[in-house]
């Protein structure tokens, strides 16, 4: 298993777990809207742009490719593993990949805690510092702004 930078020939891997998993999970936490507005927020176009300045990454054994997620400074987005791979601690390997990565520069970590998340982040120490509702297609979004200080890791 290693985890590699994307490069612009991974933009359909890319978005295929993003795309697969939001539609596969995202409908047991939020309404319609919500799972819509996240479809668009991942869009082609926001892919590309992340592949592009080098901060998305892929968790592979050169034969599948299981998830990905994108490290823009000291924030963490797009953490996504397929379905069909769920529950194998590839998505620990993500996180822990992402804030190892955050720690060579930074000594805080934020992220925007989906509801299907939220839990896992407490687990690894991140704290609730703020909350947002977005109006999403006639729905609203509502997620956690949460955060992990390394300093004292």
């Amino acid at each position: 298993m290693l985890i590699r930078k994307a490069t612009s020939e991974d933009f359909e891997i890319v978005k295929n777990i993003t795309h697969e998993t939001i539609n596969a999970i995202y409908p047991h936490y939020y309404p319609q809207g919500a799972v819509k507005f996240f479809l668009a927020h991942h869009c082609d176009k926001n892919i590309l742009r992340d592949i592009d300045a080098g901060i998305v990454w892929l968790l592979t054994d050169e034969e599948f490719f299981y998830g990905t997620v994108t490290v823009h400074e000291n924030e963490i987005g797009r953490l996504f593993v397929h379905p069909e791979h769920q529950g194998f601690g590839y998505g620990r390997m993500l996180l822990d990949f992402a804030e190892a990565k955050i720690a060579e520069s930074y000594d805080e970590i934020v992220i925007d805690a989906s509801m299907s998340a939220k839990q896992i982040y407490k687990k690894r120490g991140y704290v609730e510092v703020g909350f947002n509702v977005v109006p999403a297609f006639g729905d609203y979004l509502c997620y956690d702004i949460m955060k992990r200080e390394l300093k004292n890791d």
